[in-house]
């Protein structure tokens, strides 16, 4: 090992950490603000029970509150107690796990815009898809 490559790749990952922690503490702190505005009531005047929009709306809102997956769980859990079905309650939970519209800003500085663009745009798809596939699965199954 070269001594002084280790230091230059050091040098380097240092600078690129101190570049992006402006964009990170912004973002979680706009994750934080958006998490505490949006009650959890509100969830259920958003899902109407209409099985093409619901799983669409579902992954709407999951996008936007993100969170870790075992919050997405209690969450889940409450919205199917209060009655919301489970194709919105899926993609909710899909999306706040794989997509992060409020973290795109700090992904677009780290990984690359069109990277960020694209994973965010699959995965909302696929939470979506997601949805659709568990809830006609579980119908069969039944």
């Amino acid at each position: 090992m070269n001594p002084g490559k280790v230091k230059q790749a050091g040098q380097s990952t240092f600078n690129s950490f101190k570049m992006s922690m402006p964009v990170l503490i912004g973002v979680l702190l706009l994750m934080s603000l958006i998490t505490t505005v949006m009650p959890r009531e509100y969830y259920h005047v958003i899902f109407t029970g209409n099985k093409i929009l619901d799983p669409v709306l579902g992954a709407a809102v999951g996008s936007i509150a993100a969170g870790n997956p075992l919050t997405s769980y209690i969450i889940g859990g409450e919205l199917l107690k209060q009655g919301i079905s489970l194709l919105a309650v899926t993609a909710f939970m899909v999306a706040w796990v794989t997509v992060g519209i409020l973290q795109l800003p700090a992904e677009s500085v780290m990984l690359g815009k069109r990277f960020a663009l694209v994973r965010n745009s699959v995965s909302f798809i696929m939470a979506v898809l997601i949805a659709l596939l568990t809830s006609f699965t579980l119908g069969v199954l039944r």
